[in-house]
């Protein structure tokens, strides 16, 4: 009976230990199968992977690929997408499903079209491969780019733009605004004589001849060889002509304009098509093909006048097209400034008559009672605006804050004061203008006439910090805060006494804009300080500090001194301007190493309510050369 007993304990063992091993065996065999299961998930997964980086990239050759091979997928990718331009998309995996030989990857695409991009998901289909290190590969198809998108479609991206916001005046109207335009261009096709059509063209339009038949040889058959840009008051006239010539294309657009071709160029700048560069530097806001600011306040408030680009994004099938995503554009706000029509074209008008000079002058005009600058010409019209950023000795101009620093030592307008024809300060000799000399005179007399030697010999009676102290009550050196750059002036203090007798008469270190002595004759007018204005939308920084305050009668000394030189003296060609008193100050403003120097004319005052300044480069005399245009200005008012 024992022996039985043991027989059955050890059956039992043995059953036990059976059903261990067989237990062992499933969850071995289970767990191989979970390994297996992973393993094919993960290789799903890093297929899906594969191909979402690639398609990130733009790229698809680096993706693990079935039925297809990499280099025809990526030919069929590239057409697909080539009409979205440069921008690269953002593909993320989102989720892999896989039952057995089959699997699905979600994909997430982002495209960085507008504020928040296009964003959508596509489904990716995933196969095995076969090979041991690579099991799963992607299947390639339009739609897992788009899932509306077939074999043969491709996707576009148009960008939209509102028209470009105004430029706005001082009185409400528009200074700058969308106006008609004709393109001029040769197709080469249709251009027999391309040397002839070239001269011609040359001829009519003052373009370079030689380098336009260059561009027209050098294009393809049926390109638009751009020639000029017309407004269509200036195409008008020369329409017959121009169509006339065989070869000559036109396109007709609009583009944000001035009254004139001249009108205060310099400062508001010019719209076109932008260069590589701009489009570089935009972060993403503009794009090759835009028109945008190029110069001048347009290009400062490029941003703010064009407003925000929209875009469409459509699936082109043959000849249809339909809207997949789309984001509107958002418009410009205006840039309002203080300038005054009336006053531009009068400031135009009268450098446009400048002679004697190398051809380059500024004219600035504020009001007197506001500040606000009304004017800003320069010529040439396209060049530098030297109005508000030339830095330029001011010569005699100068010999109003001299004189405003003289008053404050005691000196009156009756006292005498010797006018030689040389004044020496520590063996450096001053003259005057062509030599002359009045021996004794008034004060009023030396102001009036210019006399150099008087004031050199009256520089030791002013202390070195008194000479700058006078300057900022006028308002030169006190930074302007008007939305663009401008040079206020610069008057540091002499170090010795032949730089204080220099600086005196607008020489040594002393340097000023136009606008600068524009808002010096506008102080001495208005009798104070006042911050001055020209970008009032949007609103400019904040101003800063005024200056200390000079005194009011002295102030109005210097007023009348300016008035003398007008009734009996350097500006007396301005005496019979009509209207109310003209008030001014010439000046000859040495520069350079040049012997004998070399000189730029200014001429600086005020009429009514308005302050001017006038320079000419290289102009032999400030009576003689800035006058005249001084002249002009009042008289187109």
């Amino acid at each position: 009976m024992a022996r039985s007993g043991f027989g059955r304990r050890g059956v039992l063992i043995v059953v036990v230990l059976v059903l261990v091993v067989a237990v062992g065996a499933g969850l071995f065999v289970v767990q191989q199968q979970r390994a297996t299961e992973r393993r094919l998930d993960a290789a799903a997964s890093s297929a899906a992977q594969s191909f979402a980086m690639a398609a990130q990239s733009r790229d698809l050759g680096p993706a693990r690929l079935v039925e297809l091979a990499p280099a025809a997928a990526q030919e069929q990718y590239a057409a697909l997408i080539a009409g979205l331009g440069p921008v690269q998309p953002v593909v993320e995996v989102t989720a892999v499903r896989r039952e057995e030989r089959t699997a699905t990857a979600d994909l997430a695409w982002r495209w960085p079209f507008g504020r928040q991009g296009w964003t959508y998901t596509t489904e990716l289909p995933l196969a095995p491969t076969g090979a041991d290190d690579a099991p799963w590969g992607a299947r390639w198809s339009p739609a897992v780019v788009h899932p509306a998108v077939a074999a043969g479609d491709t996707l576009a991206a148009r960008r939209t733009t509102e028209p470009r916001a105004d430029v706005i005046g001082r009185d409400g109207a528009a200074l700058v605004t969308n106006s008609p335009v004709v393109d001029v261009g040769v197709q080469p096709s249709r251009a027999p004589d391309p040397a002839g059509l070239a001269r011609t063209l040359g001829e009519l339009l003052d373009v370079d001849a030689a380098a336009l038949e260059g561009r027209i040889k050098a294009a393809g058959p049926d390109a638009f060889v751009p020639v000029v840009t017309l407004r269509r008051s200036d195409y008008d006239p020369l329409r017959a002509r121009l169509q006339a010539l065989r070869g000559t294309v036109f396109r007709e657009s609009t583009l944000p304009l001035a009254p004139t071709r001249a009108f205060a160029r310099a400062l508001l700048g010019t719209v076109g098509p932008v260069t590589a560069e701009l489009v570089e530097g935009s972060a993403g806001r503009l794009a090759a093909g835009d028109v945008g600011g190029l110069s001048g306040l347009q290009r400062t408030f490029d941003e703010r006048l064009a407003g925000t680009a929209g875009v469409r994004v459509e699936q082109v099938s043959g000849t249809k097209r339909t809207e997949l995503f789309a984001v509107p554009a958002a418009p410009g706000e205006p840039v309002r400034l203080t300038l005054e029509a009336r006053v531009q074209n009068a400031a135009d008008a009268a450098l446009a008559r400048a002679t004697g000079g190398n051809g380059n002058a500024a004219l600035v005009a504020l009001d007197i009672a506001s500040g606000d600058v009304l004017a800003v010409a320069n010529t040439p019209a396209t060049g530098t605006d030297r109005a508000t950023s030339g830095r330029y000795p001011p010569g005699s101009t100068f010999k109003t804050v001299s004189t405003l620093a003289l008053l404050g030592t005691g000196l009156t307008p009756q006292e005498s004061v010797a006018c030689p024809p040389t004044a020496t300060v520590t063996g450096r000799s001053f003259r005057n203008f062509e030599g002359g000399a009045l021996g004794a005179i008034p004060f009023r007399t030396a102001f009036a006439k210019s006399c150099n030697t008087a004031f050199v010999g009256l520089s030791d009676r002013i202390e070195p910090p008194a000479l700058p102290a006078a300057a900022t009550m006028l308002g030169l050196g006190v930074p302007w805060q008007v939305g663009v750059d401008v040079f206020a002036g610069d008057v540091p203090p002499a170090t010795s006494p032949v730089e204080q007798a220099a600086a005196t008469i607008g020489q040594a270190k002393v340097l000023a804009s136009p606008a600068a002595m524009a808002q010096v004759a506008a102080t001495i007018a208005r009798g104070s300080w006042a911050a001055p204005r020209l970008v009032v939308e949007p609103a400019p920084g904040p101003a800063a500090p005024p200056p200390p305050a000079a005194d009011r009668a002295q102030l109005a000394t210097v007023r009348e001194l300016m008035r003398q030189v007008v009734v009996d003296g350097t500006a007396s060609a301005l005496g019979d301007v009509p209207g109310e008193p003209v008030h001014a100050k010439t000046g000859t403003a040495e520069y350079g190493t040049a012997s004998p120097p070399r000189t730029h004319a200014w001429t600086i005052g005020f009429q009514g309510g308005i302050a001017f300044a006038v320079l000419v480069e290289d102009g032999a005399s400030g009576g003689a050369v800035a006058v005249p245009v001084a002249e002009a200005f009042l008289r187109g008012l």
